[in-house]
């Protein structure tokens, strides 16, 4: 295959039939740095309302690097992954610092920003900055898996070696940035994981894939594990009109954010034992457990958990302060929307609020005994 009888046809394609996506044709760079993180594991659909959030909120660099961390976790909430908002913060004030708040055009200055890897840096200046810079991501990666019909598994360190040569050899110079979005959308409108719609594809006749019948068949993927599900808890301390909740680290799992203090379920616990043992590591606390609110179950990326959320008092004397995380705080049950949390524990604050959530309630949420245990 020449890189004529690819680019071609490609970029007549997407002349015609390319997303209409509000970072595209945009003159700032930041707007397409901003677009390229958020894409990161994310569908388009879902980006595009917490984009344009986040371009009212942070319209520039210096905007974002003088803006409190809270915030920035705050206006990425529900959108996941959120060392990328963090990386994003620190990123801003680095190029304040270093480039007068100006993104670097060169990948390898865009390469030594954290959460810019290899992909993002060519994404960025073929998209941004019009440098003939190929790039791959996951659609891409798919559709050129189909074009040569790759037998290796995809992911492997020497099929990505190869289909970052390809991509390359390709790549028809001067035009990179239209180039590198028109794979991005045939894989996301055509090229499709499940079900590809080859008869209206712009490259059928050169996929070496179609012409076996086994486009459905690639990529081939490395056999994954089972994923793992745990039994976590949760406890909603609440005294005089206020409620308990705790931050965590900045670093690992939803790092900075706020949540209702708990943890996984060890063996031999029952839940009740388990939510002492997790706030008296935690807090130093010691509590009763009572009435449970509500049971909760969410998926990430390399795990499940089913989280249950009960009401619990301190016992007389106790005075929870922040042993294993970074912080602590009382507040009114009408501010809990003002501190970012992830899925799970904002549906918690939404149970918490009167009226009654709006989802139906739960069904196993049954009354148990209250239980101390000394800490």
């Amino acid at each position: 295959m020449t890189q004529v009888d690819l680019a071609a046809p490609l970029l007549e394609w997407y002349a015609r039939q390319a997303r209409q996506l509000p970072w595209r044709d945009h003159p700032d760079p930041y707007a397409v740095w901003v677009s390229e993180i958020m894409l990161q594991q994310t569908r388009v659909e879902t980006v595009q309302p917490y984009f344009a959030n986040w371009m009212a909120q942070f319209p520039d660099i210096e905007s974002l690097a003088k803006a409190d961390l809270q915030q920035v976790l705050s206006a990425w909430q529900g959108l996941g992954y959120y060392s990328r908002a963090r990386n994003l913060h620190r990123a801003a004030q680095i190029v304040v610092e270093k480039w007068g708040g100006k993104l670097p055009p060169d990948p390898h200055a865009l390469r030594s920003l954290p959460g810019v890897g290899r992909y993002t840096a060519a994404a960025i200046a073929s998209i941004a900055f019009g440098l003939d810079e190929a790039t791959l991501d996951g659609n891409i990666q798919r559709v050129f898996s189909r074009l040569f019909n790759f037998t290796e598994v995809a992911r492997s360190p020497a099929a990505e070696k190869r289909l970052w040569q390809l991509v390359s050899a390709h790549l028809p110079p001067g035009k990179a940035s239209q180039y590198n979005q028109a794979l991005m959308d045939l894989g996301a409108l055509i090229c499709t994981p499940r079900a590809p719609a080859c008869d209206i594809c712009p490259l059928a006749h050169v996929c070496q894939a179609r012409a076996l019948g086994v486009q459905e068949q690639r990529p081939i993927q490395k056999i994954k594990p089972p994923i793992p599900h745990y039994l976590v808890t949760a406890a909603v301390i609440q005294q005089a009109g206020k409620v308990l909740i705790t931050q965590r680290p900045q670093d690992g799992l939803l790092g900075g954010m706020w949540e209702f203090p708990g943890g996984k379920q060890g063996a031999g616990e029952d839940l009740a034992q388990c939510l002492q043992r997790e706030i008296c590591e935690e807090l130093g606390a010691e509590i009763a457990v009572h009435t449970q609110l509500g049971i909760y179950r969410h998926a990430y990326t390399h795990f499940r958990v089913t989280l249950h959320a009960f009401h619990c008092t301190l016992l007389p004397g106790a005075q929870p302060r922040p042993l294993q995380v970074a912080d602590l705080l009382w507040v009114d049950l009408g501010e809990l929307q003002n501190y970012p949390m992830g899925k799970i524990d904002r549906l918690i604050a939404a149970d918490l609020q009167p009226p009654a959530s709006h989802r139906p309630p739960v069904q196993a949420s049954l009354p148990i005994p209250t239980q101390v245990f000394p800490c």
